[in-house]
C-alpha cells in the first residue's frame, strides 16, 4: 500500500488489492461519514464537508420531489457501496436512483450488481475537488446517467460506449431543463428548504404545462 496524497478531508492510496478494499469496507463499517471510491488499485477515502452535504441533500430531495410531482415511481439507495470485482471498480455515490429499472428493485434490500441492473441515475457533488476521477468507475459499473454539481452548475452526462458524454437533457426527466435547478436553489436558499421545494414544484408544473 502506498499513500499517494493526504488532505484534511481525504486520503488517496495506491496499490490496494481487491481483498484489501473489501477488508477496509468491513473495518470502516456501514455507519460512517467517510465515503470511498476504488479504481483498479487506487482508493480514495473522503470525508464530506458541510457545503457538500447541503447540496447533496437539497438536490437529492428535489429529485424525489420532481418524481412525486410527475407521479414517477422510483427507488433511492443513497450512498450504497456499488462494486464489481470483475471490473475492479467500486464507489459510493452521493445518491443514486432507480427510475427506468425500478421494477427490478422495488422494495428490495439485497440489490447486487452481479445480478441486478445498476442505478439509472447517480449524483456527484463537487467533482472537481475529488482526487480520483469517478467517471471511469461509473462507466465500468454501467450507470447510464450522472448528475454532477459543482460551483453552482449542474452538468448531465450520459454513458455512451463506455464513456460519459455531456448532455443538455436528462434521460430520467427528458421534458424538464434539469440544469436550471441550481439557479432555483440559489434564488430560494435563504428562504429554507420548504421555499425551495415549493419553487421547484411550481417550476415542474409550469414546464409540464408548457410542453
Amino acid at each position: 500500500m502506498t499513500i499517494a496524497s493526504r488532505r484534511a478531508d481525504r486520503v488517496l492510496l495506491y496499490n490496494i488489492s481487491w481483498e484489501q478494499f473489501e477488508n477496509l469496507l468491513k473495518d470502516l463499517g456501514e455507519h460512517r461519514a467517510a465515503r470511498i471510491a476504488y479504481d483498479n488499485g487506487t482508493l480514495e477515502i473522503m470525508t464530506p464537508l458541510p457545503e457538500h452535504e447541503y447540496y447533496k441533500e437539497v438536490i437529492s430531495d428535489l429529485t424525489k420531489d420532481i418524481a412525486q410531482e410527475l407521479e414517477r415511481d422510483y427507488e433511492s439507495y443513497g450512498s450504497t457501496t456499488w462494486k464489481r470485482e470483475s471490473r475492479m471498480a467500486g464507489l459510493e455515490p452521493d445518491n443514486c436512483f432507480y427510475f427506468q429499472n425500478v421494477d427490478a428493485v422495488r422494495g428490495r434490500l439485497d440489490v447486487n450488481l452481479t445480478q441486478d441492473p445498476p442505478p439509472d441515475l447517480a449524483l456527484e457533488i463537487d467533482v472537481t475537488s475529488k482526487s480520483l476521477n469517478r467517471f471511469p468507475i461509473y462507466a465500468r459499473l454501467g450507470v447510464p446517467e450522472l448528475w454532477c454539481y459543482d460551483v453552482g452548475e449542474l452538468k448531465i452526462y450520459h454513458l455512451q460506449e463506455s464513456e460519459y458524454i455531456e448532455a443538455e437533457t436528462s434521460l430520467v426527466f427528458p421534458n424538464l431543463p434539469i440544469k436550471e435547478l441550481p439557479q432555483l436553489i440559489e434564488e430560494h436558499r435563504i428562504g429554507g428548504r420548504l421555499a425551495i421545494l415549493r419553487a421547484v414544484r411550481q417550476w415542474v408544473r409550469e414546464k409540464v404545462r408548457g410542453n
